[in-house]
């Protein structure tokens, strides 16, 4: 099953999950898991809220809630960018199960290059320190792609977006994960996709956000759906950085009070 079935929810939710070995890469407990129903099999990751660590500057709610509320507001922009993702029971109690998704071999996003601007079909993020005292520029492509993402990380504030965080696929998709850092009331921006930071944002990415300015009314579904998963103070934030984007009608600029740059950036 593909990400992109549209089965692939009932499946996470509904069916037996069964733990196949833990991901060591992940701060927090990551354990890569099959899920089977009614004939059908995937493989997906399961994060239990026991192994999550707490976060000082993010101390209600869950990782898990959070990493469905990005599934959901992904959703609702009709841009598919997040797996399909649920939160259900599972065999270390309730967390977040998400469906595996294979990246592409080959697939370049980041690069490091010499000189001080980015070459066609490139974007500047800033300089990198590379040893014995150089430097190079890190870049991220000029991919349509990643423009949404960093449109919708503006949208959800993600603290955390690395680049061993987008999944390229070999149908030509593209996915962001780990969003357990997310949705914060503060502004926490921390992206390697600052390449459109200023420029204007598109007519399509306009459009979405008109879209959740709706959906995130007090009444609107989007608003229901996040209230189980984030606080109020949350979804209000959620809410004043949509208006925000369609006011300036422009990319967001990295912030003063915060490192811009997560680190590692991989």
């Amino acid at each position: 099953m593909t990400a992109a079935g549209p089965a692939a929810a009932a499946l996470l939710a509904r069916g037996e999950l069964t733990v196949r070995g833990r991901i060591r890469e992940a701060s927090n407990a990551a354990l890569y898991c099959t899920v089977t129903h009614e004939g059908h099999e995937a493989a997906c990751v399961y994060k239990p809220v026991a192994g999550e660590r707490p976060l000082w500057d993010f101390p209600d709610g869950t990782l898990a809630g959070r990493e469905v509320a990005a599934y959901e507001v992904s959703q609702a922009t009709g841009w598919g960018l997040v797996p399909p993702t649920v939160l259900r029971d599972g065999p270390y109690g309730e967390g977040m199960c998400q469906l595996w998704v294979e990246m592409a071999p080959g697939a370049e996003l980041l690069a490091l290059v010499d000189g001080e601007e980015p070459g066609p079909g490139w974007k500047a993020i800033g300089p990198a320190e590379v040893g014995e005292g150089r430097t190079a520029l890190l870049v991220h492509a000029d991919d349509e792609r990643l423009r949404r993402l960093a449109v919708f990380d503006a949208v959800i504030n993600n603290a955390d977006r690395k680049g061993g965080h987008l999944l390229p696929t070999a149908e030509g998709l593209l996915y962001g994960i780990d969003h357990g850092v997310t949705f914060n009331a503060e502004d926490k921006l921390r992206t390697l996709l600052w390449g459109w930071a200023g420029e204007p944002l598109t007519q399509e990415a306009l459009g979405v956000l008109e879209g959740l300015r709706s959906a995130l009314t007090a009444a609107g579904p989007l608003t229901a759906v996040l209230a189980p998963l984030i606080t109020p103070a949350e979804i209000d934030a959620t809410r004043a950085r949509v208006d925000s984007l369609l006011t300036t009608g422009v990319h967001p600029r990295p912030g003063t009070d915060w490192p811009a740059i997560p680190w590692p950036p991989v």
